[in-house]
């Protein structure tokens, strides 16, 4: 049986630890507690932010691959806290998106996963994105050409030069995920 977290000493709380020494003060089973918020009769709330973290062997990426459901499979996380984590999950991965600056421009390989891998690394699903560029290369936008299934979408290249055309990209550039996170084209690439 782990202590209740108001039992703790007060600079060892979570909460209060993160108000006087800052966020990255917090180990990241912290910070699940603080968004668990309580515990159960056995465990406090850090102990289940661990053994949520024990079940993607402390990956965080692998933690927002999590659904509601994989979340609430753990003794203690509810509906309400499975929410709260994939909503705080969700702001994070929309505050790496928010870094995308206007009129990036596009140098190497590396720039363009920058700008698809937030979108698309936590998919069950493939997407197809085209980036339109400019004459420098530089971003003029995004858009989300098609959605599929687990091992598929369909794009028609009519629909990706029209769709050019109407955006007066000098340039494209295409991008599309595999859900099964092979990095190798498929026959149909």
């Amino acid at each position: 049986m782990s202590l209740k977290i108001t039992d703790w000493a007060v600079e060892d709380r979570p909460r209060e630890k993160l108000i006087s020494k800052g966020t990255a003060s917090l180990s990241d089973a912290e910070l699940l507690g603080i968004l668990i918020s309580s515990g159960t009769r056995d465990k406090s709330a850090v102990d289940l932010g661990r053994e949520l973290l024990n079940t993607v062997n402390n990956n965080l990426n692998s933690l927002g691959k999590l659904s509601i459901s994989d979340l609430k499979k753990i003794h203690g996380i509810g509906p309400a806290r499975a929410v709260a984590i994939a909503a705080a999950l969700e702001l994070g991965r929309r505050r790496k998106l928010a870094e995308i600056p206007d009129a990036l421009q596009i140098r190497c390989s590396k720039d363009v996963a920058d700008i698809f891998q937030p979108l698309l690394s936590d998919l069950l699903h493939e997407e197809f994105w085209i980036l339109f560029l400019n004459r420098s290369n530089k971003v003029i936008s995004r858009m989300k050409l098609s959605q599929g299934g687990i091992s598929g979408t369909v794009t028609d290249v009519r629909v990706v030069m029209k769709k050019a055309i109407e955006n007066l990209a000098s340039g494209i550039i295409v991008c599309h995920n595999h859900p099964s996170g092979n990095l190798n084209p498929s026959e149909s690439d």
